[in-house]
């Protein structure tokens, strides 16, 4: 018996001779179509596409060359094997079924146990054929996967030997001038201090380039997270009263938050990462002095656009293309930024089943960074 219902066209213009096949296979777990003729064998395996195909080679009209040659021209059809059903002695015209890409042959008149026997095993030849090809897109998939990986780790190695280098020589170099301050054995001056704050505020970003590259790292690692209802106000609360309370003085920013929130669920430390990042750029990047609107649409679909208003001037379609590439700046000569904030944003949102981006146009005041989630 076969184990899966697999499809069986026979296309034969003798009635007994699908009669005979029918009775063949009556005790087989197979789906047999019957059609009378070339055209209408054309027309079935199409519609169909039956798992294999038993073609008889004479037959008015369109005869069984005619047919294999159709089906094994088009995409739709040309993967699905063909057993040629012809006479005993019939050589030259099983040779030529053959060059016209039949699978196989089974002679008149028909043997049960060698018909089931080809059937059976190109019906498994074409089954380990699919299974290939599923693998082969697999790999194919995980080859564009590494591929990027690998810009990424390349991107990576570019931030840790400038971005880092930076302001590790410029720790090294206040260090060296304190050093030589404090080697006259004098107390530290005004200077000696303002030095060693500097030394320590240059420290503390090249922290946060390395928590964001690590951050960067586990999102692209971590293949499950446990879903968990989202506690938006307190995550945003977190956000704008701890992590980035600094930053809001700094720019005499001020944000406007929603009455409520959706109820969804996901990964509250990626959420918070979320705000966190799109946040501190509105407040870097947004107007003089920057004022952020935060909100939220539930759309038809049952996803949830979260969104951040700025007043900013705007980005044009150059750059807006490159805002969420990994280790992207904008604005350098404003803001001396790692690159690194709106590249986790879309890898977070999409680890979570979602998407990221920006609506926004050069010379019209505001921009709009969203994230949609389930």
């Amino acid at each position: 018996m076969n184990d899966t219902t697999d499809t069986i066209l026979i296309v034969d213009d003798i009635p007994e001779n699908a009669k005979v096949l029918l009775t063949l296979f009556r005790h087989d777990n197979f789906k047999m179509l019957v059609a009378e003729d070339g055209k209408e064998g054309i027309q079935m395996a199409e519609y169909a596409h039956p798992d294999l195909i038993l073609l008889d080679v004479m037959m008015p009209g369109m005869d069984g060359f005619e047919v294999c040659k159709h089906l094994k021209s088009h995409d739709a059809t040309q993967d699905i094997p063909i057993i040629f059903m012809t006479v005993q002695t019939d050589t030259v015209n099983k040779i030529k079924g053959l060059n016209l890409g039949a699978a196989d042959y089974i002679a008149k008149p028909f043997q049960y146990k060698e018909v089931l026997a080809r059937v059976n095993t190109h019906l498994n030849l074409r089954k380990l054929q699919r299974q290939l090809q599923a693998q082969n897109q697999q790999l194919q998939a995980r080859t564009v996967e590494l591929e990027q990986r690998q810009r990424e780790i390349e991107a990576f190695a570019h931030t840790v030997a400038h971005d880092l280098k930076n302001p590790l020589n410029g720790i090294i170099g206040l260090l060296r001038l304190f050093l030589a301050d404090c080697s006259t054995k004098k107390p530290p001056d005004a200077k000696a201090i303002e030095n060693l704050r500097m030394a320590w505020e240059v420290g503390e970003h090249a922290v946060e380039i390395i928590d964001a590259l690590l951050l960067l790292a586990g999102v692209a690692r971590k293949k499950q997270v446990e879903y968990k209802p989202v506690d938006m106000p307190a995550i945003l609360d977190r956000v704008i009263n701890q992590r980035l309370v600094n930053a809001i003085k700094e720019y005499s920013g001020t944000i406007e938050l929603p009455n409520s929130w959706p109820n969804i669920e996901s990964y509250e430390p990626w959420i918070e990462e979320i705000w966190a990042n799109y946040l501190s750029n509105g407040l870097k990047y947004g107007g003089h002095p920057p004022h952020l609107k935060l909100g939220t649409t539930v759309q038809d679909d049952g996803m949830v656009c979260f969104w951040v208003d700025d007043n900013g001037h705007g980005i044009d379609s150059e750059k807006r293309a490159l805002l969420f590439m990994p280790f992207t700046r904008l604005h350098q000569k404003r803001v001396e930024g790692h690159g690194l904030g709106l590249s986790i944003v879309q890898q977070i949102v999409e680890k979570l089943g979602g998407q990221a981006g920006v609506e926004s146009v050069i010379g019209q005041q505001g921009s709009r960074f969203y994230f949609i989630l389930p």
